[in-house]
């Protein structure tokens, strides 16, 4: 286990840096301390003697932002694999519902032993994603490759499945629960809510409904039927 060294902070650390990074872009000193709530003093410190361990876990330049060593991205993906197998653990064998794993993944993610995690990845048949969609990284600590699209860039007419919710937050999952846009549905565009930003989504088989433009960015979709029209 890569991961049995470092400190549960030194965990969070790479866990944000490998999410504020992952489009490309290095994490930022005020992004990571808004991410983490910590301040951007603090997240300096640390990026420095996270940039000066042996191995190297980041690569660090001041005003400039951290990117992940190879060595860093390979810790972060193991501890983002224990909390992805956790959450799907919880919630296929022990009954919790999908917006109350968070925080109970995050406490045991530092804790479980290789062998554990690799018994919860038997059971579950080994899944690529967990309750909320998101990609779980191999045993070969290799990060799964989806072509999610954000449901805003539905064409008006075209169908897609929810694949994934991008939020962990309880009550934005609880809305979106409750509006039935959860993975696995299939929903479709069928137009704009005139003198909004807002569009018209049929959650198949249901009714047509308003959804505001806002929650859309919490949702990634596969198109699986365009508007041949447009």
């Amino acid at each position: 286990m890569m991961t049995n060294h470092l400190t549960q902070n030194i965990q969070d650390y790479l866990k944000a840096i490998y999410s504020l990074s992952f489009s490309g872009n290095a994490a930022s000193t005020n992004a990571l301390a808004v991410w983490l709530g910590v301040t951007p003093a603090s997240v300096t410190g640390m990026l420095q003697k996270m940039a000066t361990s042996e191995p190297p876990l980041v690569i660090y330049q001041k005003h400039r932002g951290a990117r992940l060593s190879l060595a860093g991205e390979r810790a972060a993906l193991e501890v983002l694999r224990h909390h992805r197998l956790l959450e799907t653990w919880l919630v296929e064998r022990l009954g919790y519902s999908w917006d109350a794993v968070h925080e109970e993944a995050c406490r045991l993610e530092h804790v479980i032993s290789e062998e554990f995690e690799q018994r919860i990845d038997e059971s579950l048949g080994h899944p690529v994603r967990d309750p909320h969609g998101a990609p779980i990284p191999s045993a070969e600590l290799v990060m799964p490759r989806f072509t999610d699209v954000p449901l805003s860039n539905l064409e008006i007419g075209a169908r897609a499945i929810v694949r994934r919710v991008v939020d962990e937050d309880r009550e934005i999952l609880q809305v979106l629960q409750q509006l039935g846009l959860m993975p696995g549905v299939v929903v479709e565009m069928l137009g704009h809510v005139p003198g909004t930003g807002d569009f018209l989504l049929r959650v198949l088989p249901g009714n047509m409904a308003p959804f505001r433009m806002e929650l859309s960015r919490h949702l990634m979709v596969e198109v699986i039927e365009r508007n041949m029209d447009a």
